[in-house]
């Protein structure tokens, strides 16, 4: 697959993403936050990574203070924010009220900056992807930030990237810099465990 490719693949799939309703996204958004609340209490992490969805990304904007609130007492929810290299930082998250609007339509937390390697001390990190193959590798929008955070993330922690249905592809080009995700979740089929740790 050319680069060419991958961008109209993005295209169809941000097209497609567009095209859902409302109904059914709010519906999706809630079968995949239940999927990984489960998760969540099973795990019982001390730091989690996640992020506020947009638009129509999986999991909706109630994403943060959802998943905030299953963790166990005294664990701390991570938020990234977006670095003019675009690679990402990583800030606790502080309640909704404590979000401000950022480039490329996110939001991000206003408290100080822990660096880009808070990523690594996570035990559960959750990331946006537009589709994910049986591999595990992630096709993002492109800008390569996640690749950077999952690169620091050391083996066995569990990845897991949240997807609509019919986001989880057969096969999705390689490239040196991919990392994979351990795991997805979908609305249909919920937690699919894709690679071991």
């Amino acid at each position: 697959m050319t680069v060419g490719d991958k961008v109209d693949l993005r295209r169809s799939l941000l097209a497609r993403r567009r095209a859902l309703s409302a109904g059914t996204r709010v519906a999706a958004a809630q079968r995949v936050r239940a999927e990984l609340l489960d998760l969540v209490r099973r795990l019982r992490p001390q730091r989690v990574t996640g992020y506020v969805p947009v638009g129509s990304e999986p999991g909706g904007p109630e994403l943060p203070e959802v998943l905030h609130a299953a963790l166990p007492p005294g664990a701390e929810l991570l938020l990234p924010v977006l670095r003019d290299d675009l690679d990402l930082d990583w800030a606790a998250y502080a309640g909704p009220g404590a979000l401000v609007a950022a480039g490329r339509g996110m939001r991000e937390p206003t408290g100080p900056g822990l660096g880009v390697t808070a990523v690594a001390t996570a035990d559960l990190v959750v990331v946006p992807a537009l589709a994910v193959d049986r591999r595990g590798l992630r096709l993002g929008r492109g800008g390569g930030s996640y690749d950077r955070a999952l690169a620091r993330v050391p083996d066995g922690t569990w990845t897991v990237a949240l997807l609509h249905d019919g986001e989880l592809l057969d096969r999705l080009p390689a490239e040196p810099h991919d990392r994979p995700v351990r795991a997805v979740v979908t609305p249909d089929t919920g937690l699919r465990v894709l690679s071991a740790p």
